[in-house]
């Protein structure tokens, strides 16, 4: 049984505290930016001149594997095959998970104008080879990669579009379930105009993912939830709604630092349990420093600010040159953290 089990256990029969907070590591972005989503390979000073090389995000991967604070590790499954092949998660506690399906509003590689039009549904991955594995060119490839992924769906208020969504959600469903495959559900805000008031919008998605899954028995639903944080009153609504739900929120956008620890602070106060970084983690000029930073303000240890403070300090004891100074990183400038 992984940390990541026994957390959602505690969580599903009311006995939460802030150590059982779940944070992921969101490394699945060759799914959509593709080659420049491995970050910049950063100098000590700051500088780059070009993006990291897949060995180059595989071996951060395995860094953040062997620090053994994320519960769940995201990869695409081409990179959990990697990972599975060099014994990255022997004997580690975090959960390897795979990205089930890589809609077209991800597809923001450079010069490509998909995400301009509204998400329609798409999959890779195969779950029987993930599940079971496959005979590849490796003799060293295990016989399986995980039995958990993320599935993704946005709603756009376009009935013909979200139909489309829907039905492809259910073959999902019923494909992981011939494979013995469970999966965490992330709705994405549209990425195009809804003509749904911006007021409302919070509200259009909490109850369209509340639709969409009224109709599952309890063995068909997800894990979890990975949405978009839209302010406390729609993250308050949406948990308490169904106590047996369990909600998380993405990362979205790099940031500073501080929004990305207040992120953390205001979304567990507003009842998330789960929080799903990606570029946040990524980006960072220290990934390993952030992660643990996420960790301590998730546990309640660390105000947001003051873990933007130790973080800066981390940042000097290993010698690198932070993106902004402290004062600059300390502000918050996502607008949704600051109703």
């Amino acid at each position: 049984m992984f940390r990541l089990d026994k957390k959602l256990a505690r969580i599903r029969s009311g006995k939460y505290r802030r150590t059982d907070f779940i944070i992921a590591d969101a490394k699945d972005p060759d799914m959509g930016p593709s080659i420049q989503s491995a970050g910049p390979a950063r100098q000590p000073d700051g500088a780059f001149t070009r993006y990291r090389t897949r060995a180059e995000f595989l071996d951060q991967i395995k860094a953040v594997i062997a620090q053994d604070i994320v519960d769940v590790m995201l990869t695409s499954v081409s990179n959990l095959e990697q990972l599975v092949t060099a014994d990255a998660f022997e004997g580690s506690n975090v959960k390897p998970a795979i990205r089930a399906n890589d809609t077209t509003d991800i597809w923001v590689g450079r010069g490509m104008g998909y995400a301009k039009h509204p998400s329609r549904p798409f999959r890779s991955a195969s779950l029987s080879h993930v599940r079971f594995g496959s005979k590849g060119r490796s003799a060293r490839v295990k016989p399986y990669l995980t039995d958990l992924g993320l599935y993704s769906i946005t709603f756009t208020n376009d009935i013909d579009g979200d139909v489309a969504s829907l039905k492809a959600f259910r073959d999902f469903r019923a494909d992981a379930e011939a494979n013995d495959f469970q999966y965490f559900l992330e709705v994405f805000n549209p990425n195009v105009p809804t003509g749904v008031a911006p007021e409302t919008l919070p509200h259009f998605i909490n109850d369209s993912i509340a639709r969409c899954l009224a109709g599952l028995t309890e063995a068909e639903r997800p894990q979890f939830l990975k949405i978009a944080y839209n302010g406390p009153k729609a993250m308050e609504e949406l948990s308490s709604y169904d106590p047996s739900l369990v909600v998380g929120v993405l990362g979205g956008g790099a940031g500073t630092t501080r929004d990305c620890f207040e992120l953390i602070h205001q979304a567990e106060k507003s009842g998330a349990r789960v929080a799903l970084f990606g570029r946040k983690i990524n980006l960072a000029e220290s990934p390993l420093a952030m992660v643990r930073a996420m960790r301590a303000v998730a546990d309640g240890d660390l105000s947001p600010l003051d873990a933007v403070k130790a973080y800066h300090g981390d940042l000097k004891k290993e010698k690198i040159r932070a993106n902004r100074e402290l004062d600059a990183d300390s502000e918050i400038t996502e607008s949704v953290l600051k109703i």
